[in-house]
């Protein structure tokens, strides 16, 4: 998993571009984040700040990478783009469709320089349809995309908004896997440079596999009674005796089974995986008052050992301090703690102490390898088309 000879144009900014090419940094590519010369990220200036000042966002996704500032606006600064995309292996960009086009790094624009390059437009409803030009963050697009309906107790219930930004974190990841999956394929010799036009709304969307069916046979889910979000009780959440919560999610017979002969009621071993409403309520209310009468750590000291599938339900904080997370070393704290790259391996990566980059902190650095000398920098500091440290 070494990407080490990789080189990556970053043109995006806030969280779900970052967060794709923070993941192909993790994996040793070398990734140069292109920000304006005005304010730069917006993920810089939002709160929660580090000690440094730096947004809490910004820095949990940036490590690593080198900063360019570049006035893109400008015929300069399109021009300095050009030449840093001749040895360029990706460009991944998060703008409207006609911003690029308007900006001149779209990207028939950037393969006349480079005709391998991997091009990768990472959007909220794709490059195509009545929506592409409209604006979003993660809550619309999973509203969009059918999960925001499920997320709620029944029809009745207000729907919930997700502790994560589920579509921001997906479509970086998907993002981050095709252009894996390009690089492969142009690699393994089956043509040169390919874009790529990924939409957070067809990502979540995609996750709906496992309740989709009955829609595409005429039935509307009704929400927190689909089998998989509400519907089973062996498959739920459960409050304890100290107003924590534990889940139970034993859809194998066997795992039920071990449940309830470790609760010594063999009797409720039956009524697995009736289809029977009536059966499942009284299964329900069962559950719930077996599971009322001890704390979460009873429950889990009770259980372990047996394979009954219930876990905790975990705060944050509690869920980076768990000791399975320690044993998988995910929180990488070289600097500050981060959550880390989250895969292990015979070969993957283990530089963690890489800040993130200041504002054009590397614009001279990366602009002298791309063949410009003193003076050029000078002139283009001059002009405002590039900003260095």
């Amino acid at each position: 998993m070494q990407l080490d000879s990789v080189r990556v144009l970053d043109l995006s900014r806030l969280l779900p571009g970052p967060y794709a090419t923070q993941l192909l940094a993790d994996a040793g590519a070398e990734v140069i984040k292109i920000e304006d010369t005005g304010s730069g990220d917006y993920a810089r200036a939002m709160p929660p700040y580090t000690d440094e000042g730096v947004g809490a966002v910004f820095d949990a996704v940036n490590r690593g990478k080198k900063g360019v500032a570049l006035d893109l606006k400008s015929e300069d600064g399109q021009e300095v783009l050009y030449r840093l995309a001749e040895d360029a292996d990706v460009v991944l960009e998060t703008f409207r469709p006609e911003v690029v086009d308007r900006l001149g790094v779209d990207y028939e624009r950037l393969r006349a320089v480079n005709e391998d390059l991997v091009y990768c437009s990472l959007t909220g409803y794709g490059q195509g349809g009545p929506l592409a030009d409209r604006v979003g963050h993660d809550l619309n697009y999973v509203g969009r995309a059918g999960m925001l309906d499920l997320v709620r107790e029944d029809k009745d219930s207000r729907p919930q908004i997700p502790g994560y930004t589920v579509a921001d974190m997906a479509g970086g990841l998907f993002a981050a896997f095709s252009i894996v999956s390009a690089l492969l394929s142009r690699e393994l010799g089956s043509g040169g440079g390919e874009y790529i036009d990924v939409s957070m709304t067809d990502v979540v969307l995609s996750f709906s596999q496992a309740v989709v069916q009955p829609v595409f046979e005429g039935e509307q889910p009704p929400p927190g009674e689909g089998e998989l979000n509400g519907g089973y009780p062996w498959y739920d959440v459960y409050e304890t005796a100290d107003g924590e919560y534990v889940t139970f999610a034993a859809l194998e017979p066997q795992f039920y089974r071990a449940f309830c002969e470790a609760i010594d009621r063999e009797d409720l071993i039956g009524a697995h995986m009736t289809d029977d409403d009536a059966e499942r309520e009284a299964l329900r209310a069962e559950l719930t008052d077996i599971f009322s009468a001890r704390t979460r750590e009873e429950w889990l000291e009770h259980l372990d050992g047996v394979e009954a599938s219930v876990e905790p339900v975990y705060t944050l904080s509690e869920a980076i301090e768990d000791e399975q997370i320690a044993s998988r070393d995910l929180i990488w704290d070289e600097r500050r703690p981060r959550i880390g790259f989250p895969a292990q391996g015979s070969d993957v990566p283990t530089d963690r102490g890489r800040p993130v980059p200041g504002q054009g902190e590397h614009t001279a650095e990366v602009l002298r390898a791309a063949g410009y000398d003193d003076e050029d920098l000078d002139s283009l500091a001059d002009a405002g088309t590039i900003v260095r440290e």
